[in-house]
């Protein structure tokens, strides 16, 4: 009764996980078609969530790669994989809180791997699938992405370079569309198998299927649903970062951006590569900067972009093996059942703290403020209308200086004007 109980928490744990996953990535597909306005940013996100549940039935290559080409799934218990879960599902958060597209596919093998370090050591994974399935796609991925892009960016630009500018936004935002469903389409292929492929090893540890056993079908649909669901939420917060950090795009851009991302990731899932969708979205997107004559790339933002990247694995995985450390330290179901509330209490935390400074479809297209990034503080509607508090760039102090001056000269101007008129 035990063993099941914690199967179905390990169940629950990887859906949640899936759900993360969802509106963690979103950005990778509809962030250049919300920052062009080729897209409105709620029916972006609702095509992106429909389209991703029909790829999670497209293929199984990455879920059999997840399941059974990292670890040994002869010397890990239910236990390890629910840990690895929590490491994935942190990073997740907390990457998110900060605004940061790090991949979801790494937080959750780097999640596994640690706590697998943690149970067993080194003889539990498998470090030749680790190397040739994530590390050198990690590596190679966003390269890739990067000269797609922008040798696509370049011949685009080097076709329309004579026509009007109104009639070449009006074409590649009905492009844009097209190009932005695709890599949604691509994005379930790969990245809701990895939840699949959890599920999978978790049954087999469990004995609840035969160590040979195919993705169920239960299984497929409960990680297609889960991943539109968070898709459909919007990660606002990464969306923008994408959409407005990195590149100041337009409809050339981002249908170049968005097409070569599709064909990176497909080939991947063709492969059973377990990608990183967020390393070959970015990638992408800065390849369309790259491209681009006279585009202006932010190199600030993509270095804290790589350095979250370069945390992922190592991070998650120490979250992963303190979890597991947490929970066999008091033992039994009581011991996961221990960390599972502290994830609900760090979940919990991290959302009320991205309360303070919320992103949402209201304000993701705001203009970037260059020194102080994507922070966005609320200001004073002037309407007289009551409504929602808007947003708008930070100003900075000399700024708002010089406006208080101006503001003050032009009052000063009115109230004498008016004192003229009523002596006249």
């Amino acid at each position: 009764m035990t063993e099941t109980l914690l199967l179905v928490l390990v169940v629950v744990t990887a859906l949640a996980f899936d759900f993360t996953n969802g509106f963690h990535d979103t950005g990778n597909a509809m962030a250049t078609s919300i920052a062009t306005r080729a897209l409105k940013p709620k029916a972006a996100v609702l095509l992106s969530a429909v389209l991703n549940m029909v790829g999670a039935f497209l293929s199984l290559a990455v879920a059999a790669t997840i399941a059974k080409g990292l670890v040994d799934a002869n010397v890990i218990t239910l236990e390890v994989v629910f840990a690895g879960l929590v490491g994935g599902i942190v990073w997740n958060l907390l990457t998110w809180l900060w605004g940061l597209p790090s991949s979801s596919s790494h937080a959750l093998v780097g999640g596994v791997i640690g706590s697998v370090l943690a149970a067993v050591g080194t003889s539990g994974v498998i470090w030749s699938g680790v190397v040739s399935k994530v590390l050198v796609p990690a590596l190679a991925a966003p390269v890739v992405a990067i000269g797609v892009a922008a040798t696509g960016t370049w011949l685009v630009a080097r076709l329309t370079r004579n026509l009007p500018q109104d009639l070449t936004s009006r074409g590649f935002r009905w492009g844009q569309v097209g190009s932005a469903s695709l890599v949604s389409l691509a994005h379930g292929t790969n990245d809701a198998q990895k939840s699949m492929g959890i599920i999978l090893l978790a049954l087999i540890t469990g004995g609840a299927v035969p160590a040979d056993s195919g993705v169920p079908f239960w299984v497929i649909i409960s990680c297609a649903f889960f991943m539109a669901l968070g898709t459909y939420l919007g990660g606002w917060r990464i969306i923008r970062t994408l959409g407005k950090g990195l590149v100041e795009i337009d409809t050339r851009q981002g249908m170049a951006a968005e097409t070569s991302s599709a064909a990176v990731i497909m080939l991947s899932s063709h492969f059973g590569f377990s990608l990183s969708t967020t390393h070959v979205a970015t990638g992408s997107i800065l390849g369309s900067g790259v491209g681009m004559p006279g585009a202006k790339v932010r190199w600030g933002v993509a270095g804290r972009m790589l350095a979250a990247w370069g945390l992922t694995l190592p991070a998650a995985g120490l979250v992963g093996a303190a979890c597991f450390w947490v929970g066999h330290g008091i033992g039994g179901f009581l011991g996961t059942t221990v960390v599972f509330a502290l994830l609900v209490i760090t979940s919990t935390a991290i959302w009320w703290a991205s309360r303070r400074k919320p992103v949402d479809h209201t304000n993701v297209n705001e203009a970037w403020d260059e020194e102080k990034g994507a922070d966005l503080e609320p200001v004073a509607a002037t309407t007289g209308v009551a409504g929602p508090v808007s947003v708008a760039p930070v100003m900075a102090p000399e700024a708002a200086s010089s406006s208080a001056v101006a503001i003050g000269a032009v009052h000063a101007d009115i109230s004498g004007s008016t004192k003229e008129a009523l002596r006249a």
